[in-house]
């Protein structure tokens, strides 16, 4: 099995040709609901599910990063849908975060703007890997914690958290717009539903280590290959659209066959 390489195929075609325990870390959106027949494929989740439980390592993780459809008047809950089939396959459901999106691509008369997606955290076993980031302000630095006393007096107690920044919540925001606000790269606005790269980037340093491998089954247009070349990891990618690999390709072509700065 080749690194650092996009794979023209089902992604069970490539999962195949991967050991067992291969795969440190997989960061994908699946399509889901109307978008399943996916350019005229199918996928069949439960065989996908199975075969990524076998090619992740102990304690590697899955970021599955999907949303529902409205159909006939009600949300399908394919997302917690395919979490449970995920559960069934063996992985944990670690964490249940929200991408937040900063704009609306489907506004609605009936129901508030959807301006979310989740972002379903699924590791075999306990996580092996958890760099959290710390970029969140926090206001209690250098206040006392603490209940009071009986008397009314606050306890003397270190500060609850000493430092300027503690750990983000699990809910991202990232702005979803054009403009370079996804991507710097035009050809990325080629595919309907690219990533932004910052969401990529940080759950591939929150869940992995330089040199471990990355894994995209549904590459689209190469987000997650470009993030995890860039973070000193490690890529492999499965993209079945013929015109979606072109894309990545294109994309990635400047990062291929070579090492990292």
């Amino acid at each position: 099995m080749g690194l650092n390489i996009i794979y023209n195929e089902n992604c069970l075609e490539t999962m195949k040709r991967m050991e067992n325990c291969y795969v440190d870390l997989t960061v994908t959106s699946p399509p889901y609901d109307n978008l399943r027949k996916y350019e005229g494929y199918d996928f069949n989740f439960s065989k996908i599910a199975q075969e990524l439980f076998r090619v992740t390592k102990d304690g590697g993780v899955i970021v599955w990063v999907v949303n529902d459809s409205t159909v006939n008047g009600s949300k399908t809950l394919t997302s917690f849908k395919q979490a449970i089939l995920f559960k069934e396959t063996g992985f944990n459901i670690h964490d249940v975060m929200i991408y937040e999106k900063t704009g609306i691509s489907n506004p609605s008369n009936v129901r508030y703007h959807q301006i979310f997606e989740y972002m379903f955290i699924l590791s075999k076993g306990k996580p092996k890997t958890f760099n959290p980031i710390k970029d969140r302000k926090n206001v209690y630095q250098g206040k006392r914690g603490g209940s009071l006393r009986a008397d009314k007096t606050k306890p003397r107690r270190a500060p609850v958290e000493p430092t300027e920044y503690g750990m983000r919540f699990n809910i991202w925001k990232y702005n979803n717009g054009g403009n370079g606000n996804i991507s710097e790269d035009k050809i990325v606005h080629q595919h309907p539903a690219p990533f932004p790269e910052n969401l990529v980037k940080d759950h591939i340093l929150s869940w992995s280590n330089e040199n471990d491998i990355v894994y995209d089954p549904f590459m689209g247009s190469g987000t997650t290959a470009k993030m995890a070349f860039l973070t000193k990891r490690f890529y492999i990618g499965s993209e079945i659209s013929g015109s979606y690999y072109k894309i990545a390709e294109q994309r990635l072509s400047k990062y291929q066959n070579t090492l990292w700065d």
